[in-house]
């Protein structure tokens, strides 16, 4: 009375919902929780409801957890019966609202309110829904492939008859089921005339104008890569999105739905089987992961915050981290260092014209085989928090890039992400680089540098984002590294691919009995477990496990965008103009240009690296310390495989210091070495001196060259103390 506003009181039977419990109980019981729930003296949903409404946006996101809390039977009563729940809860959010912002005017027409629901539950995956899931509330996790354009679905339909103008509503339900509209008309001409008479079968049509409809979207959700067991497809299941819940993710999101498990009937299916229906999912929550390339949304506690910085403050952090990633792959240390690098990344940075430079950093091993290039990608998957692994050969441009599908039911086109679109924010592991057609390569180009895919098919034009590192694996162009051959010869790579990878590692496997003897008792040792005579410290346990440094790497990408001191500036700028001018020496001594080009792009690089090693330690200056290991990286990849032809041919060659006269020299003298003697034969050292550089003309360093490249090959040996050439292998 007080209000001033009218009284009412309900004198019918009350409705009853299908536990016999009357449906205005429970929508009383559903407003006084809204209005009554709070936490320290905040009512949450009073607030959040008035927060809305006056934005003009009609929902309220609960929390099941606080209705479980408030009331378990109203909890249950939802979960498990959400079909005829929700419908009662949105009511009740609609006479709240009229009850907090418009107490004065009853008579004001409110829009229909929409419920949101987020649990903190356990989730289930996608190929763990069965029937006994149908028409209950269930959690899914997965990644976004494919994101319909919106459309409008008719909530309550206006038709009238052709013949006699008698007009009816229909209520249409939500998610994919339709309508079908009367045979017959429903009206009565006169007292004696049955319904429908005389004006024909079918005499509907809709009239949108007086219809009401609400936007709609159709998402298409596929299983985390990192979910799925060996050797299974990905599942993947349609959703249905309607309301405030449209537009929430694009493809290459990870998110988590809430919704109600329901089935369909397609059209197609119709003649097939009466009883089979396709399952979906209508949704009624969706929210986004984590984005690790952001601070926001970032969950860690109290004690992982202490564990993490005590764990920065560590001088040894940096061979700890390099330690710990893959234990068990003896040796290559530079490029473990280079891989916690590119876990880390460097700082993303948007210039005042909008430009953007890419903190992501890429890495190529180029390599014989049998060197654990694989193991190290594999290992990458697992520690990166997200990761994606691929084989060159078996992936197409679109499979990397993105994909334009068309829909069975609206016939539209829509766009599917690939493996650098849904590996946002994270790691693409690329094995047999090589083996990658040269028009699918040519596709990840953009993705490299401007961290972004541009599409334009059927009449579609986009840009998707595509911030990832990209960790590659590639073999020679003949298998093994070939010595006799340039750098330019043993990678077949295009100059614009190998000038996109911020580090280069060739890694050669080479015959060191030292070294050999190492590999082989740490290999033994792995393979007999803890109980290894052959080494006393165990040197396959990680300092810090995969875990732990899964959650550091976030935390440190979270926290920390290192940018340069003064010092190191000056540093960097000095070291990279003699960069530069070492690479032109080598160019004009080699007498053609480099394969693996030193660009700009190779100082941003650096740039990246020496960000990276700051972060690592969530410093957030980046000195002259990280500057000297940063370039110390650089000279032992990307330059030492521009140089390596000089290393390989400097001393040996002497006078001409490895051009490219003298090593068609070494392979012509090889192949007449091969003719004059054959398997089996021998000749002394003086002899065949005097046969080919006294008689043919050839240099006596190339013919040392010679010799020397095949007996590390193994197609000659040396005896009676290096005065015999003995001929014993191909």
């Amino acid at each position: 009375m007080d209000t001033r506003s009218n009284y009412s009181l309900s004198v019918l039977a009350p409705l009853n919902d299908g536990y016999g419990e009357p449906r205005t109980d429970i929508i009383s019981r559903l407003k006084e929780f809204i209005l009554a729930f709070q936490i320290d003296g905040v009512y949450i949903y009073r607030d959040q409801i008035r927060e809305n409404v006056l934005v003009r946006r009609y929902f309220c996101d609960v929390d099941v957890a606080h209705l479980i809390s408030y009331n378990e039977d109203l909890a249950h009563k939802l979960t498990t019966d959400p079909g005829a729940t929700i419908p009662l809860f949105e009511t009740a959010l609609k006479q709240c609202t009229q009850r907090i912002v418009h107490p004065q005017k009853p008579d004001v027409k409110l829009p229909q309110h929409q419920l949101m629901l987020h649990s903190s539950a356990h989730h289930i995956s996608i190929r763990d829904l069965t029937a006994d899931n149908v028409s209950a509330l269930v959690r899914i996790p997965g990644i976004v492939i494919g994101a319909s354009t919106l459309s409008s679905k008719a909530t309550a339909l206006a038709i009238e008859c052709r013949s006699c103008q008698h007009r009816e509503n229909l209520t249409v339900n939500g998610g994919f089921t339709g309508v079908t509209l009367p045979r017959e008309c429903g009206s009565k001409k006169t007292p004696g005339q049955t319904q429908g008479e005389g004006c024909g079968l079918d005499p509907y049509f809709v009239v949108h104008e007086d219809s009401q409809f609400e936007d709609q979207q159709i998402i298409k959700l596929q299983e985390a890569p990192d979910q799925v067991p060996v050797g299974e497809l990905p599942r993947h299941i349609v959703i249905s999105a309607d309301r405030y819940l449209v537009n929430r993710v694009i493809p290459g999101s990870r998110c988590t739905v809430m919704g109600v498990y329901s089935i369909y009937q397609q059209n197609k299916n119709r003649n097939k089987g009466v009883a089979i229906r396709n399952p979906y999912l209508r949704a009624v929550g969706i929210i986004p992961d984590i984005d690790h390339t952001s601070s926001a949304n970032q969950h860690f506690t109290e004690e992982e915050i202490l564990e993490f910085e005590h764990m920065a403050r560590d001088p040894n952090l940096y061979t700890k981290i390099a330690n710990s990633i893959a234990p068990s792959i003896y040796g290559n240390v530079d490029i473990k260092k280079a891989i916690a690098c590119l876990l880390m990344g460097g700082s993303k940075k948007v210039l005042p014209d909008g430009m953007k430079l890419r903190g992501d950093i890429n890495v190529l091993l180029l390599g014989d085989p049998g060197t654990a290039k694989s193991q190290l990608l594999k290992f990458v998957e697992k520690v990166a928090p997200i990761a994606i692994y691929t084989s060159g050969k078996g992936s197409s441009a679109a499979g990397l890039t993105a994909s334009v599908q068309r829909d069975t039911q609206s016939r539209e086109f829509y766009l599917e992400g690939g493996a650098m679109v849904l590996a946002d924010g994270g790691v693409v592991c690329i094995d047999e680089f090589d083996k990658m057609r040269d028009e699918d390569r040519v596709a990840i180009h953009e993705a490299m540098e401007q961290q972004t895919i541009s599409i334009a098919k059927a009449g579609i034009t986009t840009i998707l984002n595509a911030r990832t590192s990209v960790l590659a694996a590639a073999n020679p162009i003949f298998g093994r590294y070939d010595d006799l051959k340039s750098p330019g010869e043993n990678i077949d790579f295009q100059t614009t691919i190998l000038s996109r990878f911020d580090m280069i590692f060739i890694v050669r496997d080479d015959h060191d009995r030292n070294r050999d003897e190492m590999i082989a008792k740490h290999v033994m040792g792995i393979h007999m477990g803890n109980n290894n005579p052959l080494s006393a410290d165990d040197t396959v346990q990680a300092d810090i496990s995969v875990d732990k440094l899964k959650r550091y790497i976030s935390f440190c990408k979270a926290r920390c965008a290192p940018r340069l001191s003064r010092e190191a500036t000056e540093k960097l700028s000095s070291h990279f103009v003699t960069i530069r001018a070492q690479t032109a020496r080598h160019e004009r001594g080699q007498n053609l240009k480099s394969s693996i080009p030193i660009t700009i792009r190779q100082l941003e690089a650096i740039i990246r690296i020496t960000e990276s090693l700051a972060k690592l330690t969530l410093s957030p200056v980046a000195d002259e310390t990280h500057v000297d290991e940063a370039i110390r990286l650089f000279l032992a990849s990307t330059m030492d495989a521009v140089t390596h032809e000089r290393a390989a041919y400097g001393g040996a060659v002497g006078g001409g210091m490895g051009n490219r006269d003298v090593m068609q020299e070494v392979g012509k003298l090889e192949e007449e070495l091969k003719k004059r003697l054959p398997i089996g034969w021998s000749a002394s050292l003086s002899k065949l001196r005097r046969e080919f550089v006294e008689g043919r003309g050839y240099s006596e360093a190339a013919l040392g060259r010679a010799l020397g490249v095949m007996q590390r090959r193994e197609s000659i040996r040396m005896r009676g103390g290096g005065g015999v050439v003995w001929r014993c292998g191909v």
